[in-house]
């Protein structure tokens, strides 16, 4: 077995792996104490334009995680400022992103080196391998993927971009060789070299809201990443927003289904959309009509969010099975014989049609909860027993203030299903939201009750009606419970919360410090964390780092009331001091 030396410019980079330095050129082979290059994924050359190496290695581990595993290894070798700018965000994307299908990086996976006897600075990053075959390799070889496959494969692209959007990222070079098929069945997205961060001042820079150096409206210098037949317009522009990755991945998904590159497809004349449809026959049209739609050309014709097309593909079996249905031979014929039948029939199906139509338009203004309610009320009035659009319906009233459409329609859910857990969780949140924490207990225990302990959610949330009545020991008995029965980051980072105010509240400062920590790990955006963690550091005399999580406290936007009264309390002493 040999290793490999990582300086670029040494004439024999193979070396035997059982010594310290390269016999070529005296470099370190073990580089910072744990990483030994096993073998380069790309070819290895001295040419002045090739900018990275890839190398698969052997991590020895740190001391927070000391175990031994084969991993990948990006180093920049020279380059500019941006490709600098570009691997420190890759680097960051990776700490920031969590999501069990996404390469893991630490803050200890990215580093600089400088070889024996050179001015050269490497720029390493290190992140788990993923083992598998990237789509395009599979497809060349399997060919076209059926309806159903592309469905299962859609299904779990969107669920890593709902997390990698959640955490205020897109990945903006979404293609077939950029996601990988696991021996086990599942899809991993990797390469996030050219993923952007969403912040005020990058859509204030697109939007051309805060003047330009060239005097044109949007002109800053934002990389422009291009993969013909894969990237929007608005992206080869420089104007990329998180609805590119969705035109990437209706372009995917067109390649997939076809086994046809994009830029190898034809174009309609007039509209300029993509003609693929010919060769993937096995795709139905309420598919084919979501796929396309996904790569409309301006970015508010595509769908605004990864929630918005989560919940669009849970209705989509029923369309394509009535779609199914209606191109039947055996429709057709029971349409013949049975014609009064039928015309019976007709009616309710026009109906449910009508009631699936309302609930998908809904389902596109969730941030709008006066067209979202409207919507919601037509859908519930042609499917009077819709479970889901009576319990949405009452989540729009609750926006809204309307507490009496809003126990209307939850009586009206759980008339037509009582064991409909989530419809008690949201009627937990209601009552959670009023104050009404009694009730509010009632339907969270229910929630758990009928969703065979899945709804962690339903039980963080009782964690925190507890730390509010200053029942610690239970709070933190719930979290510690919930936490042993989930995975997901976003419910984990509600337990940890939860237990983290209980144990400051037991006075055990060094636990709540850990599991407060742990939760805006999780979940970044978690303002009332940073307000105990503030409150933590504050009462084992770090002020310093008290300070700064109070000032995250203080400006990040939060409705709940105990954040409300921990900034009032805070901000009350300091102008008792001042």
């Amino acid at each position: 077995m040999s290793c490999y030396c990582i300086n670029p410019l040494c004439d024999q980079r193979q070396n035997p792996d059982n010594i310290e330095n390269c016999l070529s050129c005296g470099t370190l082979l073990l580089i910072n104490g744990r990483i030994r290059l096993i073998k380069p994924l790309r070819a290895l050359t001295q040419e002045l334009f090739t900018y990275m190496e890839v190398f698969e290695v052997e991590d020895a581990g740190t001391q927070w995680n000391p175990v031994r595993e084969q991993r990948i290894m990006k180093v920049l070798r020279w380059g500019s400022p941006k490709m600098v700018e570009l691997i420190e965000q890759e680097a960051l994307t990776l700490q920031l992103i969590h999501h069990p299908r996404i390469p893991k990086s630490t803050l200890d996976d990215f580093f600089t080196f400088v070889p024996n006897d050179t001015q050269l600075t490497l720029r390493c990053l290190v992140m788990d391998k993923v083992e598998g075959q990237n789509l395009e390799q599979w497809i060349e070889f399997n060919g076209r993927i059926s309806q159903s496959l592309a469905l299962e494969w859609f299904r779990q692209l969107i669920e890593i971009l709902h997390d990698v959007h959640r955490s205020n990222f897109f990945h903006r070079d979404i293609k077939p060789s950029n996601i990988i098929l696991q021996p086990n069945g599942q899809l991993s997205l990797i390469d996030f070299g050219v993923a952007r961060r969403v912040t005020d001042t990058y859509l204030a820079k697109i939007s051309g809201s805060g003047g330009t150096n060239t005097g044109r409206g949007g002109r800053y210098e934002i990389t422009s990443v291009v993969t013909p037949g894969y990237t929007s317009l608005e992206q080869i522009e420089g104007r990329a927003v998180p609805q590119s990755d969705f035109f990437a991945l209706g372009r995917t998904l067109v390649h997939l289904v076809t086994a046809t590159t994009p830029i190898d497809l034809s174009k309609d004349p007039k509209t300029g959309n993509l003609l693929w449809r010919n060769k993937a026959p096995q795709i139905h049209k309420p598919f084919a009509d979501f796929i396309d739609e996904l790569m409309a050309a301006l970015p508010g014709q595509r769908p605004q969010t990864t929630r918005v097309i989560l919940q669009r593909l849970e209705r989509l079996p029923f369309k394509l099975k009535f779609h199914r249905l209606i191109k039947s031979k055996l429709f057709k014929l029971s349409l013949f014989v049975g014609l009064l039948l039928v015309v019976v029939n007709v009616r309710k199906g026009y109906n449910l049609g009508l009631s699936n139509y309302y609930f998908n338009e809904a389902s596109r203004h969730l941030n709008e909860p006066k067209i979202a309610r409207k919507y919601y009320e037509l859908a519930a009035k042609y499917n009077p027993t819709d479970v889901a659009a009576h319990s949405n319906l009452a989540l729009a009233c609750q926006q809204l203030y309307d507490i009496r459409c809003v126990t209307e329609n939850y009586e009206i859910a759980f008339k037509l299903q009582p064991n409909n857990w989530e419809a008690r969780y949201g009627l937990g949140n209601f009552y959670d939201d009023q104050g009404k924490y009694d009730l509010a207990e009632q339907q969270y225990k229910l929630a758990i009750q009928y969703s065979n302990n899945q709804a962690m959610n339903a039980v963080s949330n009782l964690a925190r009606i507890k730390n509010r009545q200053e029942k610690y020991s239970e709070a933190a008995t719930l979290a510690i419970q919930g936490l042993s029965r989930t995975k997901n980051p976003e419910w984990q980072a509600g337990l940890y919360k939860n237990l983290g105010w209980a144990r400051f509240k037991q006075q055990r400062y060094a636990e709540a410090e850990d599991y407060l920590q742990k939760s805006v790990k999780l979940d970044s955006q978690r303002v009332d964390a940073y307000c105990l963690l503030a409150q933590t550091y504050e009462a084992v005399g770090n002020l310093s780092k008290a300070k700064i999580y109070w000032e995250v406290c203080l400006i990040a936007v939060s409705g709940l009331p105990e954040v409300q009264e921990w900034r009032q309390q805070v901000l009350q002493r300091i102008f008792k001091e001042n």
